[in-house]
């Protein structure tokens, strides 16, 4: 009989085979750190400083979350699926040959039981691995998506991490075919593929060599892909995982980091990828190509010249093709697509590997109204914002002209003492189209008993947009001189109508004392919570409802106005793209300020046309000053005026009660 094989599957007659084992894979493995390296020094050495390592229990956790567990790439149910199944293998399969090793060289525990559940388990998950490939080979020649833009490197990739699973499941089989033990079942797969070279006659010498041709072939093919990892497709297996690790935890999503300065105070004004943390580089070497961004993006959807994706990759081919002198803004990264981003947020929230593409993109910006480089209507919404302290160019004495004429006249906040202190916003105290839900609001703030009050002239601009245009000076003054006037008033709480001065106020000025800042629509939440809000008619609307992106995927709040909504007594009907998946208006980011330019179809009127399509549905409701200015027009534009009408949340309310 000749020598059975054992655990490493080769001959003893080969001596000792771990050492060829050893001595292939520590070389393999070195040259990939090696490569690895050598691409990965260009974050530090190109990109500036940036301290990442706090919280190191915290960042574990993401890694496991996003990288292991992969939650977010399991958002997309076909995709997740594949992904997980292949990417959840090959961790299966990693610790499966560590505790091959362990058992080998520190203590025998593979047998019994505990070997037959180690068998099941790895057989599992190769069966499992080979739907995933199936599914990916589906995906690639059959469906081909537009959005996946990986061809030849990919498909390299994908035969290579094929061919390594099936010598190790054809390994195994022949192994089981000259051991033939008792608990071969238990290895489905393998033992399967066993009875098949069984059947054919083969003798165990026969056996025995196929075995170690085939486990040479699968060593080898293994060591192939640790060699060229760094420089394929597979090269997101490592960057994906420190971007998680990397990725910003002190920051909530609604605050943007402010422009970043020289060890002597000077802003940097980011125009080249040396101006750029070592981080946002690294976030160009973890894009997958898988698209996501770009499916979710409403300026890509437009037809506007934004791939957010493409914004990435951009970053990438300049740090590896082009070095760090040619300029982004401007060069590699034309102007136009800077402009087209509505900092929404939506790229950001399902990219899988946790990209943080709008930081860059307002960087990016920060430098083009530094040079000038901005259109005419933005550049006058920014002037007026400047000398007037909002984008209309108004008085600021006509800020609170829309309470004119209110019995009883609303409280003046920096004079007398209020509960809720209003900030209103711009679009809702000067837009002639606004000024009406206003009052109903106000309106309803003194119908309900809520003691409340506003600041007059003293209110400005909060700022949000103005920052994510790129005008971090001007949102800085704008800041002061809100605080200023915030300062003088005696309030307990903040309250706003407007999700894009509730998302700053909340999360990018100062402390403020202390005083939480509230959405109107938490507040009616908490007041019908508490009973101090009753309605006294149930309307019976069928309604669809509008999530803002600074309300919802920025702050998390998407119960709070659903359930005011059935609190008066309408019916919900969801739209296909609901909560953390809705569609921006198009409005955010300063583009309600900026030239539209040629595009396909407006975010707004594809959002209208999806509310139109639901059943019996009447009312579109939004909870933002801008949704109704954005969506308002939308329905005119796709003809959509008989069959969808928009409200304000509060006017709802306003009728219900």
């Amino acid at each position: 009989m000749p020598e059975r094989i054992n655990y490493w599957g080769i001959p003893h007659s080969w001596g000792e085979p771990e050492l060829y084992v050893y001595a292939i894979m520590f070389l393999a493995a070195a040259i990939m750190l090696l490569q690895f390296y050598r691409q990965a020094s260009l974050w530090w050495k190109v990109g500036r400083p940036e301290s990442r390592w706090d919280k190191l229990h915290i960042r574990l956790g993401r890694l496991i979350q996003y990288a292991i567990v992969q939650t977010k790439v399991l958002r997309q149910r076909y995709p997740g699926i594949m992904h997980a199944a292949i990417a959840w293998s090959y961790f299966v399969f990693f610790l499966g040959t560590a505790l091959a090793t362990v058992h080998d060289h520190f203590f025998e525990f593979l047998h019994g039981n505990t070997l037959i559940v180690y068998k099941f388990t790895l057989d599992l998950f190769t069966i499992f691995f080979l739907i995933g490939a199936g599914m990916a080979f589906y995906r690639r020649y059959a469906e081909k998506p537009e959005k996946l833009t990986l061809d030849k490197g990919f498909t390299w990739t994908l035969w290579m991490v094929t061919i390594i699973v099936l010598g190790g499941l054809f390994t195994e089989s022949l192994r089981l075919a000259v051991e033939r033990p008792d608990w071969g079942a238990w290895s489905v797969a393998g033992w399967l593929l066993a009875r098949l070279w069984i059947s054919t006659g083969a003798t165990e010498t026969t056996l025995t060599n196929w075995h170690l041709g085939v486990w040479v072939f699968h060593l080898l093919s293994v060591a192939l892909t640790l060699v060229t990892l760094p420089t394929g497709t597979l090269l997101h297996a490592l960057t994906g995982p420190l971007n998680a690790f990397f990725s910003e935890l002190d920051r909530p999503m609604g605050a943007l980091a402010p422009a970043a300065e020289t060890a002597e105070g000077e802003p940097i004004f980011a125009s080249k990828l040396s101006d750029l943390t070592w981080k946002q580089l690294l976030d160009g070497d973890a894009c997958t190509e898988c698209g996501r961004c770009q499916d979710a993006c409403p300026a890509f959807n437009a037809g506007t010249p934004l791939s957010p994706k493409q914004f990435i990759l951009s970053l990438r081919d300049s740090l590896h093709h082009n070095g760090s002198k040619p300029k982004l803004a401007g060069e590699a990264i034309p102007e136009d697509v800077l402009w087209a981003c509505t900092t929404c947020g939506a790229c950001v929230y399902e990219c899988p590997v946790l990209i943080e593409h709008i930081d860059t993109i307002v960087d990016l910006r920060r430098y083009l109204v530094i040079e000038g480089m901005v259109d005419a209507e933005l550049q006058t919404a920014l002037t007026n914002l400047g000398r007037y302290g909002n984008s209309f160019g108004k008085s600021e004495r006509m800020r609170a002209k829309w309470s004119k004429g209110m019995e009883p006249k609303v409280k003046n906040a920096n004079k007398e003492r209020v509960e809720y202190l209003w900030f209103v916003g711009d679009y809702a105290s000067y837009s002639p189209t606004l000024t009406e839900i206003t009052k109903q609001t106000a309106e309803v703030f003194q119908q309900i008993g809520l003691d409340f009050g506003i600041m007059y002239k003293g209110e400005n601009h909060a700022g949000n947009d103005v920052r994510r245009v790129g005008e971090e000076g001007l949102f800085e003054m704008l800041v002061e001189k809100n605080i200023k006037a915030m300062s003088k008033a005696d309030y307990q709480a903040i309250v706003t109508t407007d999700p894009h001065s509730y998302n700053t106020l909340k999360n990018e000025y100062p402390a403020n004392g202390g005083h939480p800042v509230l959405h109107y629509t938490e507040l009616l939440d908490q007041l019908i919570a508490s009973g101090k809000l009753k309605f006294s008619k149930k309307l019976g609307y069928k309604v669809t409802y509008h999530d803002p992106c600074y309300l919802g995927r920025y702050n998390g709040i998407y119960d709070a106005p659903r359930r005011v909504i059935e609190a008066t007594g309408c019916e919900i009907v969801e739209m296909p793209r609901n909560k953390d998946c809705a569609l921006c208006c198009g409005a955010g980011g300063g583009r309600i300020w900026m030239e539209e330019g040629e595009i396909k179809e407006r975010p707004s009127e594809s959002r209208i046309r999806e509310a139109a399509a639901l059943e019996n549905v009447t009312d579109f409701i939004v909870a933002c000053p801008k949704d109704v200015t954005m969506y308002s027009d939308a329905v005119k534009t796709v003809g959509a005026e008989e069959s969808v009408v928009v409200k304000d949340l509060i006017e709802l309310v306003y009728e219900a009660l």
